[in-house]
C-alpha cells in the first residue's frame, strides 16, 4: 500500500485555537485528515500493542513544547509520512484491527459519517446490480460478504473475488481505479470519489489454478462468465476473427463453461490491462500496453509493419524489487514536462547476475504496485501451503478507543485477518527501509522486495546504491530456483 501526506490544512478548534490538519492519501486517493496528536495516540496503541520496537516506532517525530515555525511544520509533515509508511511494512500490524479500526475511525470522522442503514449497489461486470443493506460505515470485508451472501456465493469461494472501485466514462465499460481495503468504509469511499463511480466486484486472484475450483460452484462461474465477456468486448484478449467468432456463438447459446473453457486457451485471459504507457526498455520512450496476468507482467510493443506485435515478458518471480517514485531524471521519455509525475520502476533479473531496473511512466503507478504485490502475495501464499481466506477467518477485534480530532474519544469495532503463513525455515521477520539517497528518484513509496537472495548482486540503475534497496521479508522465502 502507498501512504502519503502531500498536504496539509490549518485549522481552528471550537475554542479558536490554531493547529494543523494532515491529509493522509492511501493508494493515491485521499482517505482522511487527522492531526498531529490523533497519530500520536494511535503510535501510543502501536506500542503497547506490538512492543516499543516495532519497525518504524523510531521515526514519529517528537512532540514540541514550544509552537511550529514553518520550516518544522514541513520537516514534521515528512517524517509522518515516513512513519506510517515504515509501519504499513510490517504485516502484522497492517493485518491488525488496531490498524484496520484506526483508519476506519479517521475516514468516518473525517466524513462526519454516522453509522446508518443505507442500500449499497454493487454491479457486477455486465453492469446487474446487487443491492445490499449495509451499515454506512461497515469496513469493506463486511460488504464484500453481504453481496456474497445476497447472490448466494459460497463462503469457500467469497475471497476469490474482491471489490473495486470503477470509475465510469463514455466508454459503457469504465476503467478500474483499485481495489477496495478493509481499513475503509465502500459506501464512504464511493460518496467522496470525484467524478462519476461504482464499485464491482470482480475476479481478485491471478493464478489460473484456481479456475476449475470456482467454476464448479454456479454462482462463481457467472461471475468469470460475465467478467470474460467484459474483457473480450474491452479487446483485452487477443483473438481472431474466427475465434470471435466462436465465443459469439457460445455466448448466443449460453454456454457460459464452454465459453469459459475456450477462452482460457487465449492470450491473455484474466489479466488486468493497463493504459498505454511509457517504459525505457528496450529503448528509451517505448510505446507499450501493459498487462498482468498469472505470474508474468507483458509490456505489448506497438505492431511492427509486418503486422506482428512484439511483447516483452517479465516473470514475476525475476523481479527483485519495485518502487514508485516521481519521474525525475529517468522519465522514459527524457521530457522534463514529466518530472512531477509518478512511474512505477521494477529490478529485474535479465540473465544471471545481471539485473537492470526498467521504468514505466504511466498515471496508474500505483495501481500498478498493488497488481505486483497482490500477485506476490498470491504466489507466497500458494507456495507455503496457506488457503485463501474464508469469512470465518476474520476475528473481530474488541471496541478501540482513538482520539478525536476535538480531542474527544472516539469509539469503533474492526476486524484483523491472518496473514500469510510464514516460512517455515525463516520464522523470523526483519525489516528494513530504504535510505532517503537517489539521485535520479524522489521516493515516495518503500521498495517492495521480493526475494533477498540478489542481495549482494550489482544494480545497474543509475543514482542507486546497494544501500538505497529496502528490505521487506513478508515477500521472502517463495522463490525456488525453478523459477530462474
Amino acid at each position: 500500500m502507498h501512504f502519503s501526506i502531500p498536504e496539509t490544512e490549518e485549522c481552528k478548534d471550537e475554542k479558536g485555537s490554531s493547529f494543523t490538519s494532515y491529509n493522509l492519501h492511501v493508494n493515491g486517493v485521499f482517505h482522511c485528515s487527522v492531526r498531529y496528536s490523533q497519530l500520536l495516540d494511535f503510535h501510543e496503541q502501536l506500542k503497547r500493542e506490538f512492543g516499543p520496537t516495532f519497525y518504524g516506532h523510531d521515526r514519529f517525530p517528537p512532540k514540541k513544547l514550544l509552537q511550529l515555525n514553518a520550516t518544522q511544520k514541513v520537516e514534521r509533515q515528512e517524517k509522518l509520512e515516513k512513519y506510517i509508511q515504515a509501519v504499513s511494512q510490517d504485516s502484522r500490524i497492517v493485518n491488525s484491527d488496531l490498524f484496520k479500526g484506526f483508519l476506519l475511525s479517521a475516514q468516518k470522522e473525517t466524513s462526519r459519517e454516522r453509522p446508518e442503514d443505507v442500500t449499497l449497489d454493487v454491479y457486477l461486470m455486465n453492469n446487474n446490480k446487487v443491492s445490499i443493506e449495509i451499515k454506512s460505515t461497515d469496513q469493506t470485508d463486511e460488504v464484500t460478504e453481504a453481496a456474497a451472501e445476497k447472490i448466494g456465493l459460497p463462503d469457500d469461494l467469497v475471497y476469490y473475488f474482491a471489490l473495486f472501485l470503477l470509475k465510469e466514462d463514455k466508454s459503457k465499460h469504465g476503467e478500474i481505479v483499485r481495489r477496495m481495503q478493509d481499513f475503509e468504509s465502500p459506501y464512504i469511499s464511493l460518496s467522496s470519489a470525484e467524478g462519476k463511480h461504482k464499485i464491482v466486484i470482480r475476479r481478485c486472484y491471478w493464478d489460473p489454478v484456481f479456475d476449475e475450483e470456482v467454476m464448479k460452484n454456479r454462482v462463481a462461474l457467472q461471475l468469470l462468465y460475465v467478467q470474460t465477456v467484459h474483457d473480450v468486448q474491452q479487446g483485452w484478449l487477443s483473438c481472431t476473427e474466427d475465434q470471435l467468432e466462436r465465443l459469439k456463438a457460445l455466448q448466443t447459446k449460453n454456454s457460459r463453461l464452454e465459453y469459459l473453457r475456450y477462452a482460457k486457451t487465449l492470450k491473455y485471459f484474466g489479466h488486468l490491462v493497463f493504459r498505454p504507457c511509457l517504459v525505457d526498455y528496450p529503448d528509451p520512450g517505448t510505446g507499450v500496453q501493459i498487462t498482468a496476468g498469472d505470474k508474468e507482467l507483458y509490456l505489448r510493443m506497438s505492431k511492427s509493419k509486418t503486422g506482428e506485435e512484439k511483447v516483452g515478458i517479465f516473470r514475476i518471480t525475476r523481479i527483485r524489487c519495485w518502487r514508485i517514485s516521481l519521474a525525475g531524471e529517468t522519465s522514459p521519455s527524457g521530457d522534463a514536462e514529466q518530472d512531477n509525475k509518478l512511474q512505477l520502476s521494477f529490478e529485474y533479473l535479465i540473465s544471471k547476475n545481471n539485473l537492470q531496473w526498467i521504468n514505466v511512466l504511466t498515471d496508474q503507478a500505483i495501481l500498478m504496485s498493488l497488481t505486483l504485490q497482490s500477485m506476490v502475495e498470491e504466489l507466497l501464499l500458494v507456495k507455503r501451503g496457506g488457503k485463501m481466506k474464508r469469512p470465518s477467518d476474520r476475528i473481530r477485534g474488541p471496541t478501540r478507543q482513538f482520539k478525536g480530532r476535538d480531542g474527544q474519544i472516539v469509539t469503533t469495532v474492526s476486524s484483523s485477518t491472518p496473514g500469510i503463513p510464514d516460512n517455515p525455515s525463516n520464522s523470523s521477520v526483519s525489516q528494513h527501509h530504504p535510505s532517503e539517497d537517489s539521485k535520479s528518484f524522489s521516493p515516495v513509496e518503500s521498495v517492495k522486495k521480493i526475494t533477498e537472495r540478489f542481495h549482494s548482486a550489482p544494480s545497474s540503475s543509475p543514482g542507486f546504491a546497494p544501500s538505497s534497496i529496502g528490505e521487506n521479508d513478508v515477500f521472502d522465502g517463495g522463490i525456488g530456483e525453478e523459477d530462474l
